[in-house]
């Protein structure tokens, strides 16, 4: 599909310090941005070579670059609400784990089709996913046409599995541009040294990503130092698990030594302020680590710990808790919180230049946001309006590689009403199944 955006307030994410937007036309033709202008001229001359574009009208409206989640689980939306207010261990050893072993694998899709949903009506062109069963979650990415990197994740205990859902993975996503494969271990506290090596060296003969949470908690960071005698990173960098294909979840409780160790190795720190608000897992210093060249992202963990999949609340939150953590209201300002979503983001899931920003030649992933809202004005500043003010409701129109998916709040083939009801009937089912398997 050839498309036309014109008279849209564009945001190109560009620059390195001082947002600019500018008035003009977005183009696009074989899935990529082939026009980014505000020359009348070159508009008119997209129009000519492109005889049957369609052209929308975006007056009133910001176009920007999708919003991009680094860490997610994105089938935990079964789980929204079913265990609030828990401590973080007995939360999962208890509640979570309990409840997971008595899910299908259909389960799994439809929860994933949920959380995709959400996301994509907020905005979210791309996210980072980490959970069992991937290869079935990549059937709901492609059918709702959002771009993913799927992490396969395990434990010790579910190594064969695991492995077999990574072959699975990758025979059946290969031929989708859309999709990029990761190894995910759970953690350095539940996994052995020897299965976080050896799904290290699946990644890399498979070429793939590699992630896992790392520093989440005070527990997490006794229990590895009690094993191992050191901090969760320098256990992973000992391994020789860390370099610049790796994304770690969390990275609360870091030392001065793990921060030059990230960033050393290049490693993308996904901060997900909100999830660790709610466990009470701690404050990241994410200003810190920004400061120091740390490569900064933004996730919302599942939604049975933030409990929704937001990231303009979450960007909001990010920024926020920076500010009262160090006491300092300059610290990560709007534009560099918004870069840690888009452009930062892009880079740590190795898409630099291709997404994350508006230029002509990236992917054609990008919204539009209906910036007439009571809530968004007046306008004295585009980008803090954004990240202090807007909501995922804001979010009108979004494209992923080329294709409209969302337009006027609607995703195309989404019967909504339906999809609630049978997440709810399938949650309470599951959590009828897994009270009776504990008794």
């Amino acid at each position: 599909m050839e498309l036309l955006f014109t008279n849209c307030t564009i945001l190109p994410m560009t620059a390195e310090k001082e947002p600019r937007t500018f008035t003009g036309a977005v183009g696009v033709a074989d899935r990529r941005l082939a026009l980014v202008s505000d020359d009348p001229r070159r508009i008119e001359a997209f129009r000519r070579e492109h005889p049957g574009v369609r052209e929308i009208d975006g007056t009133g409206k910001v176009l920007m670059p999708g919003l991009i989640n680094t860490h997610c689980h994105v089938a935990m939306t079964l789980q929204r609400g079913y265990a609030d207010d828990i401590a973080l261990m007995k939360w999962l050893h208890e509640y979570i784990w309990p409840f997971e072993a008595q899910q299908t694998p259909d389960e799994i899709v439809l929860g994933a089709e949920m959380g995709i949903v959400e996301m994509l009506l907020g905005g979210v062109t791309t996210f980072v996913d980490m959970y069992w069963h991937e290869n079935r979650i990549a059937e709901a990415v492609r059918r709702l046409g959002i771009r993913a990197m799927l992490g396969a994740s395990y434990l010790d205990t579910s190594w064969e599995a695991f492995a077999d859902d990574v072959e699975r993975m990758i025979a059946t996503t290969g031929d989708c541009d859309r999709i990029r494969l990761a190894v995910a271990p759970h953690s350095p506290y539940t996994c052995s040294p020897e299965s976080l090596q050896r799904g290290k060296e699946l990644a890399r003969r498979h070429g793939l990503w590699f992630m896992t949470h790392i520093s989440e908690t005070e527990d997490e960071v006794r229990i590895v130092r009690e094993r191992y005698g050191t901090t969760s990173v320098r256990h992973l960098d000992t391994l020789g698990i860390l370099d610049d294909r790796t994304i770690g979840a969390h990275c609360v409780h870091v030392d001065d030594g793990d921060i030059r160790i990230l960033r050393e190795r290049g490693v993308a720190v996904s901060h997900n302020p909100q999830s660790n608000m709610k466990i009470s897992s701690g404050i990241a210093p994410i200003a810190r680590m920004h400061s120091e060249g740390v490569l900064c992202t933004i996730g919302t963990d599942g939604t049975c710990s933030n409990n929704d999949l937001d990231m303009w609340d979450e960007m909001r939150t990010a920024s926020f808790l920076q500010k009262v953590a160090t006491m300092d209201p300059c610290v990560l300002p709007a534009y560099e919180i918004l870069k840690m979503a888009t452009v930062n983001a892009a880079r740590a899931i190795g898409h630099a230049g291709e997404l994350g920003v508006i230029k002509e030649g990236a992917l054609a992933d990008f919204i539009l946001i209906d910036a007439v809202k009571p809530h968004l004005m007046p306008v004295y500043n585009m980008v803090a309006n954004l990240i202090y003010c807007g909501k995922a409701a804001d979010v009108d129109t979004v494209v992923v590689n080329g294709e409209i998916v969302v337009e006027g709040r609607r995703i195309e083939g989404v019967d909504l009403s339906n999809l609630c009801f049978q997440v709810q009937h399938t949650a309470e089912d599951i959590a009828r199944r897994t009270a009776a398997a504990k008794k």
